[in-house]
């Protein structure tokens, strides 16, 4: 069930006010103070992109396994995106820049912030806040690689049902995955469409500014992204904010 608001300040904070059920998301036209990772704010204009959060409410997944429901909307997000271009006939390579962004190219389609509730060492809940452009084709704040599907395909859609579209999916992976008891299966395919997942990069440690080259060795249990340097036999766990993509 999504319920549409004309405005608010932040999807999450409305939610989390709401004490939802399991599965129910809000979605805004007008969202005044939306957040993306790292403090950023979300820039949408009002009525052209999906801004909603859905809450989803684990039975059993230990507090250590959280990294499970990020990989499972990030991946239902980069699948919904991959289902529009293809019906557009646009062969875009649609990948998850750790930890959850969506890329089409080189360009940011879609921001995901997630709050978990820990309790007695499980999740207890977790609001998942999703920024989708969809229609708006201008983007005036300073975020550096913005990009919509408008902006891909040259169409417009129905915002709505791009949003409906997009909870049905991670409801579903979401069933699939924990109910089902398929995480390996989540995690091959969440490693298999990260960004930049082959070759070797340049990255920057966030607390010591050391500039190194390194390619991407996986994701370990706990969400750390794993890089392997040149000259070094072993990789070594970032967690998110330790490590920035150049």
């Amino acid at each position: 069930m999504i319920i549409t608001v004309d405005e608010t300040s932040s999807t999450n904070t409305l939610l989390k006010e709401m004490n939802a059920p399991h599965g129910t998301a809000v979605m805004a036209i007008r969202q005044t103070a939306g957040r993306g990772q790292r403090g950023n704010t979300w820039e949408s204009e009002p009525g052209k992109n999906v801004t909603l959060s859905i809450i989803l409410r684990p039975e059993s997944l230990p507090a250590a396994d959280q990294f499970v429901i990020s990989m499972i909307v990030a991946v239902a997000t980069a699948r919904l995106v991959s289902d529009y271009l293809k019906i557009a006939q646009e062969d875009k390579k649609v990948t998850v820049k750790w930890p959850n962004d969506i890329y089409v190219g080189e360009k940011k389609i879609s921001g995901i912030l997630i709050e978990n509730a820990i309790s007695s060492g499980a999740v207890a809940s977790s609001i998942i806040g999703i920024g989708l452009n969809v229609n708006q084709v201008k983007f005036l704040s300073d975020a550096p690689n913005p990009i919509s599907l408008a902006n891909i395909t040259g169409c417009e859609y129905d915002v709505s049902e791009v949003a409906e579209r997009l909870v049905e999916k991670i409801l579903n992976l979401y069933d699939e995955t924990i109910l089902a008891g398929k995480i390996p299966e989540l995690e091959q395919t969440y490693r298999s469409l990260l960004y930049r997942r082959t070759g070797i990069y340049q990255w920057r440690e966030a607390e010591t500014g050391r500039v190194f080259k390194a390619e991407i060795h996986g994701i370990d249990p706990f969400g750390r992204l794993m890089l392997k340097e040149d000259l070094k036999a072993t990789p070594t766990a970032y967690a998110f904010k330790e490590v920035v993509y150049l």
